[in-house]
């Protein structure tokens, strides 16, 4: 019961940030330099490990299902359901959860440091708002480029699993491509893209606010660090289900 009521208190911790978050959002627009330095933190910091993650996962991907489907004599198809897997499961869902533990932790560690040295508290003195200042450019960033970084593994992802299918199964790249093309639809796109917001806003509100209730000093900020990857990869895991469920209601 105990830690039942400490997940509820945390969850609407973050929940109560991202209100104040969309009301600050809301009342002022978000100024332009720190929008874009974290723009290139959270997309261009992250764009090595989005690429190699995709590649292999679809490289790996395609080998699993090229071996399954020898048995049937449908090994040649494998690049529709490589191009099903990328698009709508694993090129959100890995791209967010590895994003998202080197962007999260980021997050906890600056503003924690920021929260123990006191410099929250004399940003709110000299009258400027922290969750403006310091939480909104992060929030927006993660929002936008985790569905980028998203549209960037599942090609990457899909090339790799076509190099593994031409090495493995001996099949063209034309024949590849065309079956890509004859599985995915705008619908399947649109269902990783979705989560990938959604994975976004996530990560960004559960760094932020395991960083702005830090407390401890240098020992605080470590813990919730270590907290923040943990808890943005369950939360990922957890809401990709939900998110599943009610995407597959929608676009049938």
């Amino acid at each position: 019961m105990k830690y039942t009521l400490l997940l509820l208190s945390e969850i609407g911790g973050v929940v109560r940030l991202a209100g104040a978050t969309f009301k600050a959002m809301w009342r002022r627009r978000p100024e332009g330099e720190p929008l874009m330095y974290q723009f290139d933190h959270v997309g261009v910091g992250s764009l090595s490990i989005a690429v190699l993650t995709a590649l292999f996962t679809g490289a790996v991907l395609a080998l699993q299902f090229a071996q399954g489907l020898q048995f049937y004599g449908a090994s040649s198809y494998t690049g529709k359901l490589v191009a099903l897997g990328i698009v709508r499961e694993l090129g959100p869902t890995l791209t967010a959860i590895l994003v998202g533990g080197r962007v999260g932790a980021g997050f906890a560690a600056e503003l924690g440091s920021m929260a123990v040295t006191g410099q929250v508290d004399a940003i709110q003195a000299l009258g400027a708002d922290p969750i403006h200042k310091l939480v909104v450019p992060r929030v927006l960033a993660c929002t936008i480029m985790i569905p980028v970084l998203t549209i960037l593994a599942d090609a990457v992802g899909l090339i790799g699993g076509m190099l593994a299918v031409m090495s493995e199964v001996g099949v063209s790249y034309r024949w590849y491509i065309a079956q890509i093309l004859d599985t995915i639809w705008l619908s399947d796109f649109n269902h990783g893209l979705i989560k990938s917001c959604f994975f976004g806003l996530i990560i960004g509100l559960v760094g932020c606010y395991m960083g702005l209730k830090t407390r401890g000093g240098t020992e605080g900020v470590g813990r919730s660090t270590t907290n923040t990857v943990v808890a943005t990869s369950i939360a990922i895991l957890v809401s990709n289900f939900f998110l599943t469920k009610v995407i597959m209601v929608v676009y049938g």
